[in-house]
Protein backbone atom coordinates (compact mmCIF):
# COMPACT_ATOMS: atom_id res chain seq x y z
CA UNK A 1 0.00 0.00 0.00
CA UNK A 2 1.06 3.61 -0.75
CA UNK A 3 0.98 6.40 1.23
CA UNK A 4 1.19 10.84 0.58
CA UNK A 5 2.23 13.05 2.78
CA UNK A 6 0.63 16.63 1.67
CA UNK A 7 3.34 19.28 1.59
CA UNK A 8 2.59 21.99 -0.52
CA UNK A 9 0.93 24.27 1.67
CA UNK A 10 2.09 27.84 2.33
CA UNK A 11 1.40 28.02 5.85
CA UNK A 12 0.42 31.58 5.96
CA UNK A 13 -0.92 31.39 9.85
CA UNK A 14 2.83 30.37 10.65
CA UNK A 15 4.47 33.12 9.06
CA UNK A 16 7.22 34.30 10.04
CA UNK A 17 8.51 30.32 10.62
CA UNK A 18 6.78 29.66 7.08
CA UNK A 19 8.84 32.68 5.57
CA UNK A 20 12.33 30.62 5.06
CA UNK A 21 10.84 26.91 6.22
CA UNK A 22 8.19 24.56 4.45
CA UNK A 23 5.62 24.51 7.44
CA UNK A 24 6.18 20.11 7.35
CA UNK A 25 9.80 20.90 8.22
CA UNK A 26 9.12 22.83 10.95
CA UNK A 27 10.62 20.72 14.27
CA UNK A 28 8.56 19.54 17.18
CA UNK A 29 10.02 17.46 19.98
CA UNK A 30 13.41 17.16 18.06
CA UNK A 31 12.16 16.49 14.32
CA UNK A 32 10.13 17.99 11.55
CA UNK A 33 6.45 17.49 11.66
CA UNK A 34 7.00 15.10 8.16
CA UNK A 35 9.74 13.02 9.87
CA UNK A 36 7.26 12.26 12.64
CA UNK A 37 4.50 10.42 9.70
CA UNK A 38 7.59 8.92 7.70
CA UNK A 39 9.14 7.18 10.91
CA UNK A 40 5.43 5.86 11.65
CA UNK A 41 4.75 5.07 8.13
CA UNK A 42 8.03 2.94 8.40
CA UNK A 43 7.13 1.07 11.08
CA UNK A 44 3.82 0.20 9.78
CA UNK A 45 5.02 -1.48 6.95
CA UNK A 46 4.00 1.39 4.26
CA UNK A 47 7.16 2.38 2.77
CA UNK A 48 6.39 3.65 -0.10
CA UNK A 49 5.41 7.06 0.02
CA UNK A 50 5.08 9.99 -2.62
CA UNK A 51 5.33 13.68 -0.64
CA UNK A 52 3.63 16.83 -2.66
CA UNK A 53 5.52 20.37 -2.72
CA UNK A 54 5.34 23.70 -4.41
CA UNK A 55 6.20 26.17 -1.25
CA UNK A 56 10.32 25.91 -0.81
CA UNK A 57 9.46 22.73 -2.60
CA UNK A 58 13.44 22.49 -3.13
CA UNK A 59 14.11 22.50 0.79
CA UNK A 60 11.73 19.80 1.25
CA UNK A 61 13.34 17.38 -1.32
CA UNK A 62 16.89 18.15 -0.01
CA UNK A 63 15.70 17.00 3.74
CA UNK A 64 13.98 14.27 2.82
CA UNK A 65 16.19 12.97 -0.17
CA UNK A 66 14.59 9.36 -1.19
CA UNK A 67 14.00 8.46 2.23
CA UNK A 68 16.11 5.85 2.32
CA UNK A 69 17.51 7.02 5.60
CA UNK A 70 14.32 5.89 7.15
CA UNK A 71 14.25 2.91 5.11
CA UNK A 72 11.28 3.95 3.00
CA UNK A 73 10.76 5.06 -0.54
CA UNK A 74 9.96 8.79 -1.11
CA UNK A 75 9.23 10.35 -4.36
CA UNK A 76 8.35 13.91 -4.90
CA UNK A 77 4.84 15.50 -6.80
CA UNK A 78 6.18 18.93 -7.58
CA UNK A 79 3.49 21.98 -8.01
CA UNK A 80 4.44 24.63 -9.46
CA UNK A 81 1.89 26.33 -7.46
CA UNK A 82 0.01 24.58 -4.69
CA UNK A 83 -2.80 22.91 -6.39
CA UNK A 84 -5.11 22.22 -3.10
CA UNK A 85 -5.34 19.10 -1.46
CA UNK A 86 -7.61 17.24 -4.39
CA UNK A 87 -6.08 18.67 -7.05
CA UNK A 88 -2.49 17.34 -5.41
CA UNK A 89 -3.45 14.36 -4.88
CA UNK A 90 -4.62 14.19 -8.51
CA UNK A 91 -1.29 15.36 -10.04
CA UNK A 92 -0.15 12.34 -7.82
CA UNK A 93 -2.00 9.47 -9.01
CA UNK A 94 0.59 8.37 -11.36
CA UNK A 95 2.65 7.78 -8.76
CA UNK A 96 -0.01 6.57 -6.31
CA UNK A 97 -1.05 3.40 -8.28
CA UNK A 98 -4.32 2.03 -8.80
CA UNK A 99 -5.52 0.60 -5.75
CA UNK A 100 -6.29 2.16 -2.19
CA UNK A 101 -3.78 4.72 -1.07
CA UNK A 102 -3.19 6.59 2.37
CA UNK A 103 -2.97 10.15 2.00
CA UNK A 104 -1.99 12.43 5.58
CA UNK A 105 -1.63 16.27 6.18
CA UNK A 106 2.00 17.30 6.54
CA UNK A 107 1.54 19.80 8.92
CA UNK A 108 -0.56 17.43 12.36
CA UNK A 109 0.88 15.56 14.59
CA UNK A 110 -1.13 12.03 15.66
CA UNK A 111 -0.23 8.92 17.65
CA UNK A 112 -2.88 7.20 15.12
CA UNK A 113 -1.36 4.13 13.60
CA UNK A 114 -0.88 3.85 9.91
CA UNK A 115 -1.22 -0.05 10.02
CA UNK A 116 -4.93 0.71 10.22
CA UNK A 117 -4.93 2.32 6.88
CA UNK A 118 -4.57 -1.55 5.28
CA UNK A 119 -7.75 -2.59 6.69
CA UNK A 120 -9.36 0.31 5.58
CA UNK A 121 -8.29 -0.18 2.41
CA UNK A 122 -9.95 -3.80 1.75
CA UNK A 123 -13.17 -2.62 3.30
CA UNK A 124 -13.16 -0.13 0.68
CA UNK A 125 -13.11 -2.54 -2.06
CA UNK A 126 -15.62 -5.25 -0.98
CA UNK A 127 -17.98 -2.51 -0.23
CA UNK A 128 -17.84 0.37 -2.82
CA UNK A 129 -16.67 2.68 -1.03
CA UNK A 130 -14.67 5.57 -2.27
CA UNK A 131 -13.26 7.54 1.09
CA UNK A 132 -12.52 6.31 4.49
CA UNK A 133 -11.64 9.13 6.75
CA UNK A 134 -10.15 9.60 10.54
CA UNK A 135 -12.20 12.02 12.68
CA UNK A 136 -11.12 12.97 16.23
CA UNK A 137 -13.25 15.04 18.62
CA UNK A 138 -13.45 18.57 17.81
CA UNK A 139 -10.70 20.95 19.11
CA UNK A 140 -11.16 24.23 20.84
CA UNK A 141 -10.16 26.16 17.54
CA UNK A 142 -13.12 24.29 15.55
CA UNK A 143 -15.86 23.59 17.54
CA UNK A 144 -18.50 22.52 15.15
CA UNK A 145 -16.27 19.62 13.52
CA UNK A 146 -16.77 18.52 9.72
CA UNK A 147 -18.40 15.21 9.09
CA UNK A 148 -21.14 12.76 11.14
CA UNK A 149 -19.98 9.41 12.06
CA UNK A 150 -23.01 7.24 11.90
CA UNK A 151 -23.13 3.56 13.87
CA UNK A 152 -23.01 2.20 11.18
CA UNK A 153 -19.64 3.39 10.14
CA UNK A 154 -20.71 5.74 7.07
CA UNK A 155 -19.32 8.94 7.51
CA UNK A 156 -22.18 11.51 6.61
CA UNK A 157 -22.75 15.16 6.14
CA UNK A 158 -25.01 15.80 9.58
CA UNK A 159 -24.72 16.29 13.02
CA UNK A 160 -23.09 15.67 15.47
CA UNK A 161 -20.14 16.46 14.20
CA UNK A 162 -16.59 15.23 14.23
CA UNK A 163 -13.07 16.97 12.96
CA UNK A 164 -11.46 15.47 9.99
CA UNK A 165 -8.31 15.12 10.81
CA UNK A 166 -6.44 15.25 7.51
CA UNK A 167 -6.30 11.47 7.34
CA UNK A 168 -7.88 9.24 4.51
CA UNK A 169 -7.53 5.99 2.50
CA UNK A 170 -9.05 7.29 -1.06
CA UNK A 171 -9.87 5.01 -4.25
CA UNK A 172 -8.19 6.63 -7.33
CA UNK A 173 -11.49 6.98 -8.68
CA UNK A 174 -12.42 9.58 -6.29
CA UNK A 175 -9.94 11.64 -8.23
CA UNK A 176 -10.45 10.62 -11.63
CA UNK A 177 -12.72 13.44 -12.86
CA UNK A 178 -10.86 16.50 -12.21
CA UNK A 179 -8.64 17.53 -14.97
CA UNK A 180 -4.47 17.27 -14.04
CA UNK A 181 -2.95 20.55 -12.82
CA UNK A 182 -6.20 22.53 -11.82
CA UNK A 183 -6.90 23.57 -8.14
CA UNK A 184 -9.60 21.20 -6.40
CA UNK A 185 -10.94 21.23 -2.35
CA UNK A 186 -11.22 17.72 -1.53
CA UNK A 187 -14.34 18.85 0.55
CA UNK A 188 -17.14 18.58 -2.38
CA UNK A 189 -15.78 15.65 -3.51
CA UNK A 190 -16.63 13.66 -0.27
CA UNK A 191 -19.93 15.72 0.23
CA UNK A 192 -20.80 14.20 -3.08
CA UNK A 193 -19.53 10.93 -2.07
CA UNK A 194 -21.59 10.91 1.10
CA UNK A 195 -24.63 11.29 -0.26
CA UNK A 196 -24.25 8.05 -1.96
CA UNK A 197 -23.20 6.01 0.66
CA UNK A 198 -19.31 5.52 -0.49
CA UNK A 199 -17.26 7.05 2.86
CA UNK A 200 -16.76 5.14 5.87
CA UNK A 201 -14.50 6.03 8.60
CA UNK A 202 -13.59 5.79 12.32
CA UNK A 203 -13.15 8.18 15.22
CA UNK A 204 -9.57 8.63 16.76
CA UNK A 205 -9.63 9.15 20.44
CA UNK A 206 -6.33 9.60 20.63
CA UNK A 207 -3.75 12.49 20.43
CA UNK A 208 -4.41 14.97 17.39
CA UNK A 209 -2.55 18.24 16.81
CA UNK A 210 -3.37 20.84 13.60
CA UNK A 211 -0.06 22.32 13.89
CA UNK A 212 -1.97 25.59 12.42
CA UNK A 213 -0.26 28.55 14.40
CA UNK A 214 3.07 28.70 15.90
CA UNK A 215 1.44 28.71 19.48
CA UNK A 216 0.45 25.33 18.65
CA UNK A 217 2.95 24.27 17.07
CA UNK A 218 5.16 25.58 20.59
CA UNK A 219 2.81 23.67 22.52
CA UNK A 220 3.20 20.47 20.55
CA UNK A 221 6.74 21.17 20.87
CA UNK A 222 7.03 21.17 24.62
CA UNK A 223 4.61 18.27 25.08
CA UNK A 224 6.73 16.06 23.19
CA UNK A 225 9.97 17.06 24.89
Amino acid sequence: MRAMILAAGRGERMRPLTDTTPKPLLPAGGKPLIVWHIERLARAGLRDIVVNHAWLGARIEEALGDGSRWGVRVRHSAEATALETAGGIRQALPLLGDEPFLVINGDIWTDWDPALAQAAAGDLSRQDRLAWLVLVDNPAHHPTGDFHLASCGLVRDGDPRLTFAGIGVYQPALFAGLPAGEPARLAPLLRAAMARGQVGGMHHRGRWTDVGTPQRLADLDASLQ
